[in-house]
């Protein structure tokens, strides 16, 4: 009887130590990554877990930062879309009208990053809201502490810990540049072209919404109509050079420069088979 007893205690113990073992086991284990999270964006945390854009829209407004956009009128409409989208250090103060006030996620270049640090307040403790996605070359978004852009994202992100600051992951640049590649033909890097903060935006929005309104962009045969308007290339930069001419100034760069034109039709292509449209202005696909 005490032996029989004595092994029972033994029994008790083993698997006594099995359940502590596997507890602590999953306690260590890092916290299980939501279904619906985007695995190719990723927060800059001070922490350095892992955690992925988990943002699901049902319609969009993606808003280009084009001169269209001046006297389009639409703002309220835009703003009554479940998440609206704009890129860079494109303002809405003033522009409310034409563009809207509402801001759910910022696609921004790596080149634009001084750009809203100049109001980084603003940007990043005042419009709490706003989920911010940055993109740039590897030479300057590495995480081993010589990235220069992301060092300087770093310290925003432990500046401003509410601020939600993701970056788009070495794997999504390669897997956009595969994109480009696929419906082009042409390798993006062989032909010296950068992608352009729109064509990012654009597979972010493919990402994360059901259904995506585009305002204020212009397709791919635009600029070569006789009677297209003239525009600046920015609606909040009056007095610079037109957006025509800087399409076809980047189309034909031989290393530097955005196919924005090309882009323009990918984004036609892909309209074919997702829910996108175009306004101000629209598009015959």
């Amino acid at each position: 009887m005490t032996s029989m007893l004595f092994r029972w205690l033994c029994l008790l113990g083993l698997s006594l130590g099995v359940l502590i073992g596997y507890v602590i086991t999953r306690s260590n284990l890092p916290a299980p990554v939501p279904s619906s999270a985007l695995r190719g964006y990723m927060r800059i945390t001070t922490d350095k877990t892992q955690q992925f854009l988990d943002m699901h829209c049902n319609h969009c407004a993606l808003v280009s930062s084009s001169g269209q956009m001046l006297g389009a009128g639409v703002g309220a409409e835009i703003d009554l879309n479940g998440c609206v989208i704009r890129m860079n250090n494109a303002p809405t103060l003033g522009y409310e009208k034409d563009v809207g006030g509402r801001t759910s996620v910022r696609v921004v270049s790596h080149t634009s990053v001084p750009l809203l640090l100049k109001n980084e307040h603003f940007y990043f403790r005042h419009s709490a809201n706003t989920t911010y996605v940055f993109w740039g070359p590897e030479r300057n978004m590495r995480q081993d502490g010589k990235g220069p852009i992301f060092n300087i994202l770093l310290r925003v992100a432990k500046k401003y810990p509410n601020a939600r600051i993701y970056t788009v992951t070495r794997e999504k640049i390669q897997y956009c540049d595969n994109v480009f590649q696929k419906e082009t033909g042409k390798n993006r890097m062989k032909t010296g072209a950068f992608l352009s903060t729109g064509f990012f935006t654009m597979v972010l929005a493919l990402d994360m919404c059901d259904s995506i309104h585009v305002y204020g962009m212009i397709d791919e045969n635009y600029c070569s109509l006789a009677n297209h308007s003239v525009v600046p290339y920015h609606y909040y930069e009056k007095h610079r050079i037109n957006e025509c001419r800087m399409y076809k100034a980047h189309e034909h760069m031989k290393r530097g420069g955005h196919r924005f034109i090309t882009e323009k039709a990918i984004y036609a292509k892909w309209a074919l088979h997702h829910k996108i449209d175009f306004k101000h202005p629209s598009w015959t696909l």
